[in-house]
């Protein structure tokens, strides 16, 4: 799979494998179903189709809620299904036009019509079509009548926690858990991005760093704290410690994600690069002066090189 393919252009196959959502951070449970659908297209000869939408749907249905924070933006989605061995990423833009048609009208118009199916993969509690009132039995029924099969995936768990995008944002966001977001989404959490300029106050101090504007200013931001991560700068992977906060030692008020890679002398400004949390280190903290933070520092570069000799870059099925 090159690239996505938007509604209008996708070529309708009626020997297809399929399965329908936002598939926000392509998680545990996604992944389930989405390889369910490559094998039952392996099996069948047939395409493996994800179908998915653009923006989120909760973006134009709930439009005075606060904006929710994505996990995985267009291309990422892509480029993980892709991982995974899908054909093809069927891109369908939401809008409220959109919102309003009926799961009937969407499973017939959209799914049957325009894309083809011969076989529907769908989640245990997957809702779908005005007001969310399509339900498994409305897949099930739809089948019966046009000619395709149905088949439903059962719940996925992490422990004694359902696997969910939602859960994985609390995780991220609230908890800053990464180690149980990698659980959750079988890799690591990703945030690309590109460097800026920042007040250099890092490598007055020893520690350099790289200050990150996220290429996706929804994208969900780790809670405060230092976490032990991976950098790809081009095609390589480096150690480093990243901070995400206001550095409350020199009264910062503003948010920043600055990054300090170990054993790297490059001038990156201006560069894109693409960083894995692998563990959450400690909170943010003010210090009295300058000379402790240095000697925290130095002690968090310790502690973050032992975390990342254990652990590589690109880590898959961490649920194991």
């Amino acid at each position: 799979m090159s690239e996505a393919i938007f509604i209008n252009n996708v070529e309708r196959v009626s020997n297809t494998v399929l399965t329908v959502g936002t598939f926000d951070g392509v998680h545990a449970g996604h992944r389930v179903l989405i390889n369910k659908v490559v094998e039952a297209a392996k099996i069948n000869n047939a395409r493996s189709v994800i179908v998915t939408f653009d923006p989120h749907p909760r973006e134009i249905i709930n439009p005075g809620a606060a904006g929710i924070k994505l996990l995985s933006s267009l291309d990422e989605r892509r480029e993980l299904l892709a991982d995974i061995g899908v054909d093809e990423m069927v891109v369908i833009p939401f809008d409220r036009d959109f919102s309003l048609l009926s799961s009937e009208e969407f499973v017939k118009n959209i799914i049957w019509d325009k894309i083809g199916v011969s076989h529907f993969i769908i989640g245990y509690d997957h809702h779908f079509g005005r007001n969310r009132e399509g339900t498994i039995d409305t897949v099930k029924r739809l089948g019966r009548e046009l000619g395709f099969t149905c088949f439903v995936v059962s719940k996925q768990e992490v422990g004694d926690r359902t696997v969910s995008s939602t859960a994985v944002r609390k995780a991220i966001m609230d908890e800053g858990d990464m180690e149980l977001a990698a659980r959750f989404l079988e890799r690591y959490y990703i945030l690309n991005g590109r460097v800026i300029h920042g007040d250099k106050r890092g490598k007055k101090i020893g520690f350099p760093t790289a200050n990150i504007q996220p290429d996706n200013p929804a994208k969900a931001i780790p809670r405060y704290g230092v976490y032990a991560v991976w950098v790809r700068v081009d095609q390589t992977f480096h150690p480093g410690m990243m901070n995400i906060g206001n550095r409350p030692t020199f009264e910062g008020s503003t948010k920043a994600m600055e990054v300090h890679i170990f054993d790297f002398e490059k001038d990156i400004y201006g560069r894109e690069i693409h960083v894995q949390f692998v563990k959450r280190l400690r909170d943010e903290k003010a210090f009295s002066g300058v000379e402790k933070l240095i000697a925290r520092l130095k002690k968090d570069e310790v502690t973050a090189r032992e975390v990342l000799m254990r652990q590589s870059p690109n880590i898959a099925k961490l649920r194991k």
